[in-house]
C-alpha cells in the first residue's frame, strides 16, 4: 500500500526514529498511526534489550535540588560513546530522572526504575526508547537522595563528576565550596572515625611490614607505623585532608572555625568502577 510523507512525517515526530523505520511499521499496520506508533514501540523495546549487554562506560552526572537548598538528589546515566553523552536528548533523560529521583525518593534502584515521569512513561521505559532512537546501550547506574539538616552543597565538575555534601551549620558558601572539594579529593571516608577497623587494620599490617625492610629497632618501627597511618587516614577522609582552596588548612579547621559539622557525602564519578575495553590501535 501506498504511504504518505505526512504520515511518515507525523510517525517521526511521535517516536523519534528514522524515515524507513517509520514507513515500514506503517506498512506493517496498514497505515494506522497508532498501531505503528505501539509496534516501533515494542520493537525499540526490543533492540533496546539486545543492547544491555554492551560496555556503557560513558555518560554524565544530573543532579536536582529542592528550593530551600536543604536535598537533592544525584544520578550516574550510563551510555557507550561520549559522543552520545553530549546529545541533548539523553542529558534530557539524566536530569528527568534526578527530578523524579527529588520528588519521590524511591528506596531502590528498581524502585526508581519503576517511577513515572510527566509523560506517564516509567524511567526504564524511556531509557529503553531512548536506546531504540539512539542505538547505544543506555544505563541508570545509580542515585543517592542526600537530605541536610542544615545546609546542603551540590556541585558538578563539566558533567562527569558530581558531589552532594550534607552539613549544619554552614552556609551556602562553605557548602558549596565544600561540595567542590569533595568532587575534586575524592574521600572515601568522613572521618577516621568512619574508617572500618578491617581497612585500618590492612593499612596497619602493610606499613609494618614496609618499615621493617628499613630495618629499624621494633620501637622505631611502631612510632613510624602509627605516624604513617594516621598520614593515611588523613588523606583518605574528608575532615582530614587539606583544603583545596587553601591547602594549608584542613577540613577540619575549617569546619571548627565555622562551626559547622558534615553530616555525611556522596561523590559520582562517571564510569568509575567499570572495567573498559582497551582498544587497539
Amino acid at each position: 500500500m501506498t504511504i504518505s510523507a505526512e504520515a511518515v512525517k507525523q510517525l517521526r515526530e511521535r517516536t523519534g526514529a528514522g524515515m524507513m523505520e517509520c514507513k515500514r511499521a506503517l506498512v506493517e499496520t496498514s497505515g494506522d498511526l497508532d498501531a505503528a506508533a505501539e509496534l516501533m514501540r515494542k520493537q525499540g523495546f526490543a533492540k533496546a534489550d539486545k543492547k544491555a549487554a554492551r560496555l556503557a562506560a560513558e555518560g554524565v552526572i544530573a543532579i536536582a535540588q529542592t528550593p530551600d537548598g536543604r536535598a537533592a538528589a544525584m544520578v550516574e546515566v550510563n551510555c557507550e560513546t561520549d559522543f552520545v553523552a553530549r546529545e541533548q536528548s539523553f542529558r534530557a533523560f539524566a536530569q528527568e530522572v534526578a527530578d523524579v529521583a527529588l520528588a519521590e525518593r524511591p528506596a531502590s534502584l528498581a524502585a526508581l526504575l519503576a517511577l513515572r515521569l510527566e509523560s506517564g512513561e516509567s524511567v526504564d521505559e524511556r531509557r529503553r526508547a531512548l536506546v531504540a532512537k539512539i542505538g547505544e546501550n543506555i544505563g541508570l547506574r545509580r542515585y543517592a537522595v542526600v537530605q541536610a539538616p542544615g545546609r546542603l552543597g551540590a556541585y558538578v565538575h563539566g558533567t562527569r563528576i558530581g558531589a552532594l555534601v550534607a552539613l549544619e551549620g554552614a552556609d551556602a558558601a562553605l557548602a558549596h565550596d565544600l561540595a567542590m572539594h569533595v568532587a575534586a579529593s575524592n574521600p572515601k571516608y568522613l572521618s577516621p572515625a568512619h574508617v572500618a577497623p578491617e581497612v585500618i587494620a590492612k593499612e596497619r599490617e602493610f606499613l609494618t611490614e614496609q618499615a621493617r625492610e628499613e630495618k629499624k629497632p621494633p620501637e622505631i618501627v611502631a612510632k613510624m607505623v602509627e605516624g604513617r597511618l594516621r598520614k593515611t587516614l588523613n588523606e583518605m577522609t574528608l575532615t582530614g585532608q587539606p583544603f583545596v582552596k587553601d591547602p594549608d588548612v584542613s577540613i577540619e579547621k575549617l569546619l571548627k572555625a565555622a562551626a559547622a559539622t558534615v553530616t555525611s557525602f556522596e561523590r559520582f564519578e562517571v564510569g568509575a568502577g567499570i572495567e573498559k575495553r582497551q582498544e587497539s590501535h
